[in-house]
């Protein structure tokens, strides 16, 4: 079958430059019915479940979808807004934010976002720029830390809509950012602002998402970059080793899943006679059903009925001024070697136009 893109290519039109902005998904609505469309698309990525197709099929479909969809719903409704699910709003918000500040710098690109599960997809979005004749991307998926599950699942979703496209863009990936200053500076004002009003806690809690504990052991490097991005905040903020504790949340399954988990460290800690935590999630760009739900009112339940007496969520950086400023900076740092400051020349477009409609081109 022959490949087309969803407008040919036009000879004369300026080439454009955009920063594609990729968050995990959300359901449409906080029902049944759309959680059952969303998680079905989630977990048939195999990136995200590794078990052979045929079982995982029976055991998605037979028991997980019909019992899990109803309940998925009930936690999406605990934290759902008037503008729509929090990771929605929250990805729009900073990318128009990101959009601001890149023109403030003088940069001429289209910034957008997509969502690898969900709308807006990756392919719809990318159908949208072709059409606007978006020749160079530079691919950012959400997650500080690199995950074969998020990163690379992101990435497949972009090369297989290259795979039906006859022209592609030029591509960039940023994998992970983790480590980089302006990121662990970002999150260091973040809970430093909170601690300026609220004192610091007994214990501060840094929470990831979880992953299967065999990823590690086949070599995916998202544990290792979890724990830098804590050591590198904790220094940041003065910690000492005692005064902070990495976790891991979101189990799914019986198998074993990376340590410790979130949950039982927290009621272990009340246990223990830890007055007050702190938590924040720094494997969020943006605050979510996991860091709302989970850790915001589950978390805080599982601590205070543990014992504990005061417990206190710190959000997601979301669409904050001082982290669009960053994240614009670093994003800046992998355009090197793109032209997105000068835009095209009008009269150098007609002259292209007038060449090709000499040598016999129809699409002009």
């Amino acid at each position: 079958m022959p490949l087309s893109d969803p407008t040919a290519y036009s000879h004369g039109s300026a080439p454009k430059t955009a920063i594609l902005l990729v968050n995990l998904g959300t359901p449409d609505a906080p029902t049944a019915s759309a959680l059952r469309r969303y998680l079905g698309e989630f977990l048939s990525d195999p990136r995200v479940v590794e078990i052979p197709k045929p079982v995982w099929w029976l055991i998605l479909n037979g028991i997980i979808l019909p019992i899990r969809s109803s309940k998925s719903a009930a936690k999406y409704a605990s934290v759902w807004t008037e503008r729509g699910s929090p990771l929605q709003t929250g990805t729009a918000d900073l990318t128009q934010a990101v959009a601001a500040e890149m023109a403030r710098l003088g940069h001429h690109v289209q910034v957008r976002y997509a969502m690898r599960y969900g709308n807006p997809s990756v392919a719809s979005v990318l159908d949208e720029m072709a059409k606007q004749n978006v020749t160079r991307i530079l691919l950012v998926p959400l997650y500080p830390q690199y995950c074969a599950a998020t990163t690379a699942s992101t990435l497949d979703a972009v090369t297989a809509w290259m795979r039906r496209s006859r022209r592609m863009p030029e591509l960039r990936v940023l994998n992970h950012f983790h480590d980089e200053p302006l990121y662990i500076e970002a999150l260091a004002r973040k809970i430093e602002a909170h601690w300026q009003q609220q004192g610091r806690p007994d214990k501060f809690v840094m929470s990831f998402h979880g992953m299967p504990a065999r990823t590690l052991k086949l070599g995916d490097p998202y544990h290792c970059e979890c724990h830098k991005t804590g050591r590198l905040l904790a220094e940041r903020l003065g910690l000492a080793a005692a005064d902070y504790a990495v976790t891991f949340q979101s189990r799914f399954g019986k198998q074993e899943w990376l340590q410790p988990y979130t949950e039982p460290t927290l009621r272990q800690l009340a246990k223990e006679g830890v007055a007050r935590v702190d938590v924040t999630c720094p494997g969020f760009s943006v605050d979510c059903l996991e860091t709302l739900e989970e850790i915001a009112m589950e978390g805080k339940e599982a601590f205070l009925s543990s014992g504990g007496k005061v417990f206190h969520y710190i959000d997601c950086l979301n669409a904050e001024a001082h982290w669009a400023q960053g994240f614009s900076r670093l994003l800046t740092s992998h355009l090197q070697g793109w032209n997105t400051t000068v835009p095209a020349d009008p009269k150098e477009l007609a002259q292209t136009r007038e060449r090709a409609k000499a040598l016999g081109a129809e699409n002009l």
